[in-house]
């Protein structure tokens, strides 16, 4: 059948349709190529490999999974990539869960019975690989081991280490010899319940960073029945079964101890807290906090000035997702992936639910944006948890590397679609959507794990960004970015002195002739895990940036000029305002 005669209004309307039709077609025939073409070009370029043996690193980790199915068997557990001893090399800390009995007494804490169940702490070499040097650094641990937060909490130029556990958390005060030393009893940060993430995070500006604790659920070893009652049919509970709990916030009293005061600065509504994230959304110099909550609201913490913080997830549109459903939240990162200066959200979450991305509008709203940004139809059928936003090539977008896994392990049993070991996902950033690259970014990916924390930090400083992974009841993976690529770098390392000395909060914007990028210094973000802090900017073919632009915590605000690539550059938080506006070159 031909194109009708257009000798008829109604003739020509046809012509026209089937016109427009065959564009349609032709447009979005082009579209999948050149989609197609897209992929394989990113694809080609971004690759990791799995270097964890030949680094020396065994660590293994013990949920202890038993017949009665315990919840928290399902958590564990988070990593952290800091530089310990300064010696220049990211090194690598672990934690581990603890022994169960089967069946446990309800109200017993777990016991890290023998050197099997310890956290591990690994230096690294000048070499590249890792030796174990948990029992000369005095960092065992105890209790059921959850989370990590690195921070240097006392401004001493050591980095100090805060571990969660349910059975009371641990600080670990850096002694700058490559020990540590406990410090819980004096510093009054030991905590109650059942303790997941944490950030360091100078909350009121003093210079001092203070600290949230999160908690998950008012839950102890109870024996309750979840699931169907046939054989193998028991499952883990939900978190609907138990109460919510509030998050800690510890202050900084500047003389080694904390005090709690998250009712007094309103920082303290009862959720079911797994991910924590900071950074200053609405651009007016104060730091915010987001916390992902399992099963309930996501929270938004806006910082109002007064030294008081305002629970506004709902009012932003970040509580639930498009449909106005809560999800299980549970890793998040707060970070601008769309380069256009103010920071968004992703929250991850259980298969079935999609990963929640929400575009920060700039008005102090934000916009639901998983279906626009190509994440609903990738992530449906996925279960995610510890991530970050990271320029995997080094072309100035920020991918995605997230790691994967259902909560329960005969998921399959009762949703034959699902799958409890899930491999490695990895995104790539084209500027407006996110592409999955993972099938050809090399064999790690293609590994099926019970993925849990996972941190980023440029292992061996060759200016791509590394990852180590934590599975549950398994080994933690140290991966390294292979990716072949032509573009540049650039890693800061930014030294406070008015502001905390580890710049945490500080808001740094990189302009190249491509543009402006922007980014936040933490070490929070993913779940359970701490990453380096050093911020890491790609660069694309600009062999150098013309600006740096650093918004101290303190308020200094700090210009640099004609910075060369590819480079790790120290920058030191001037001492006033006028030292502030002199260049480097």
């Amino acid at each position: 059948m031909g194109i009708p005669k257009a000798c008829s209004p109604v003739g020509r309307l046809r012509a026209w349709l089937v016109f427009f039709a065959i564009v349609a077609a032709s447009l979005a025939s082009a579209g999948v190529a050149q989609q197609t073409s897209d992929l394989k070009t990113a694809s080609s370029m971004m690759r990791f490999s799995d270097i964890t043996s030949a680094a020396g690193v065994n660590f293994q980790h013990l949920a202890s999974h038993t017949s009665k199915k315990y919840l928290i068997e399902t958590m564990g557990s988070g990593v952290a990539l800091f530089d310990y001893d300064d010696d220049g090399r990211l090194d690598i800390f672990l934690v581990n869960g603890a022994a169960l009995s089967d069946p446990m007494p309800a109200t017993s804490i777990p016991q890290k019975v023998d050197s099997r169940y310890w956290n591990r702490l690994y230096h690294q070499k000048p070499d590249g690989t890792f030796e174990d040097v948990t029992e000369r650094a005095g960092l065992r641990g105890s209790g059921y081991g959850m989370g990590v937060a690195v921070g240097d909490y006392d401004n001493d130029g050591f980095e100090d280490i805060y571990v969660t556990a349910f059975g009371g958390n641990k600080l670990y005060h850096n002694n700058g010899d490559g020990t540590f030393t406990d410090v819980t009893a004096q510093a009054g940060v030991g905590g109650e319940g059942w303790s997941t993430s944490a950030a360091w995070v100078d909350l009121d500006n003093d210079g001092l960073l203070d600290l949230v604790v999160l908690r998950y659920l008012d839950w102890n070893f109870a024996d309750i029945w979840c699931g169907e009652h046939r054989e193998g049919y028991r499952s883990y509970c939900t978190p609907d079964v138990f109460h919510q709990v509030a998050p800690l916030v510890y202050h900084n009293d500047g003389n080694g101890h904390f005090t709690e005061i998250s009712h007094k600065i309103g920082l303290a509504e009862a959720g079911k807290g797994l991910g924590i994230a900071v950074a200053d959304y609405d651009n007016d110099g104060r730091i915010d906090v987001f916390i992902a909550n399992d099963s309930m609201p996501e929270f938004l913490y806006h910082n109002e000035g007064n030294g008081r913080f305002k629970e506004v997830g709902l009012l932003a549109g970040v509580a639930v997702d498009a449909e106005g459903h809560a999800f299980a939240g549970m890793g998040v990162d707060f970070a601008d992936y769309n380069n256009d200066g103010r920071p968004d959200l992703l929250i991850t979450d259980l298969a079935d639910q999609m990963y929640a991305l929400y575009r920060n509008n700039g008005d102090s709203s934000f916009d639901y944006e998983t279906h626009a940004s190509g994440l609903d139809r990738i992530t449906m059928p996925h279960s995610g948890w510890g991530f970050r936003f990271v320029d995997v090539d080094n072309d100035g977008w920020k991918d995605l590397l997230i790691a994967q896994g259902h909560d329960l392990d005969n998921i399959q049993l009762t949703f034959p679609n699902l799958r409890y070991r899930e491999p490695l996902l990895l995104l790539k950033n084209t500027g407006s959507k996110f592409i999955d690259v993972s099938k050809d970014a090399g064999s790690v990916f293609q590994r099926e794990w019970v993925g849990r924390g996972l941190a980023i930090g440029d292992l061996d400083n060759d200016g791509r960004l590394d990852a180590v992974v934590t599975t549950n009841d398994g080994p933690a993976y140290v991966l390294h970015n292979d990716t072949e690529t032509q573009n540049h770098w650039l890693t800061l390392q930014l030294i406070g002195h008015k502001s905390n000395r580890d710049a945490i909060g500080a808001a740094v914007k990189c302009v190249t002739a491509q543009g402006p990028q922007f980014a936040t210094v933490t070490t929070a973000g993913s779940y359970l895990s701490s990453s380096d802090k050093r911020l890491h900017f790609g660069l694309g073919s600009e062999p150098s940036a013309k600006t740096i632009e650093v918004q101290w915590p303190s308020g200094i605000h700090q210009v640099l000029q004609n910075v060369k690539a590819d480079q790790n550059l120290r920058v030191d938080e001037p001492l006033d305002k006028n030292a502030a506006a002199k260049s480097l070159r």
